[in-house]
Order: structure tokens, then C-alpha cells, then sequence
């Protein structure tokens, strides 16, 4: 999938999302929501979820699709865990290049995490995508990903 046709498919996830979340202010069902929409509307995504800051240092699954997922990441492991103690977005184009990747599959090949920060800039979550392509991830699908995630902010206020 080129760029063009995932911008166009972003366009519309924003369009969909804002309808969908209009009010809403609990973040589970916000997190829910956003999951299965960006779930369904990516063909090259294999597995979308949340890992939630449930305790200081540790992540823990919330609403994903996909097969399973790890129950827990701690802040020192993986690509999430990285995403949350760097406070950036990860996008690793090969994830078999990076020896603290964590295999919760093995069929990923690439993986784009983007941490979810409240008002203060607290980590509070990060959005996990993985898929089964290689580089399949690109700035659109960052720039994406982030404009639904400002769609978190009423949950974190």
C-alpha cells in the first residue's frame, strides 16, 4: 500500500473516530474503540493494541485485536518499552534486527509504537502495531496514528 492510498485511509479513520468517540470521556472505551477501527481499516496490521501504565515501570495489555498479546512489558523491554521510557514513537522497519525486541509473535517483522502522554506528559499508554510485512510502517502511518491518539485526550484530563 502506497502512501497516497494511507493517507486517504487515515483521512477517513479520523472522520469515523471523531463521530464514534464524540463525549466520550472513559479511556477504556476510547482505547477500545480506536483499536478496532485502526484494527480493521489496516489491512498490513496483524496485531493493534494498547499496553496500559498499570504500576510505575510496567505496561500491561488493554484493548487490542489480534492474536495474543504479552500480558506485561516492563519500561526496560521490547519496542513499548522503549516507546515509554524514550517518550518516542518507534518504527522499526526489521524487528529481528533488534536483539531487546520481544516476540509476542513470531510471524511480526516490523512494528510502529507511539506513546500515549497526558496534560502533564506523563506516559499513561502506547499504541502497538505490528505486522507481518516487512517496513511496513511509514511516516504517514505515524502521523496517522498520532492524530487519532489526540482523540485520548479527554481520558487524561
Amino acid at each position: 500500500m502506497n502512501d497516497s492510498e494511507k493517507s486517504a485511509i487515515y483521512a477517513q479513520l479520523l472522520t469515523n473516530c471523531r463521530a464514534l468517540t464524540e463525549g466520550e470521556t472513559d479511556e477504556i472505551a476510547l482505547m477500545a474503540t480506536l483499536v478496532c477501527e485502526i484494527h480493521q481499516a489496516l489491512p498490513y496490521s496483524h496485531w493493534t493494541g494498547f499496553y496500559r501504565v498499570t504500576e510505575p515501570q510496567l505496561l500491561k495489555v488493554g484493548p487490542y485485536q489480534g492474536g495474543h498479546g504479552c500480558l506485561q512489558i516492563a519500561f526496560d523491554r521490547g519496542v513499548c518499552g522503549k516507546a515509554a521510557t524514550d517518550k518516542t514513537v518507534q518504527r522499526v522497519d526489521d524487528v529481528n534486527s533488534l536483539p531487546y525486541h520481544i516476540a509476542c509473535s513470531s510471524s511480526t517483522l516490523s512494528e510502529i509504537v507511539l506513546p500515549v502522554l497526558d496534560q502533564h506528559g506523563a506516559v499513561r499508554a502506547v499504541l502497538d502495531l505490528d505486522s507481518n510485512d516487512p517496513a511496513a510502517f511509514t511516516e504517514v502511518d505515524e502521523q496517522g496514528l498520532q492524530a487519532l491518539l489526540a482523540l485520548l485526550a479527554p481520558a487524561f484530563q
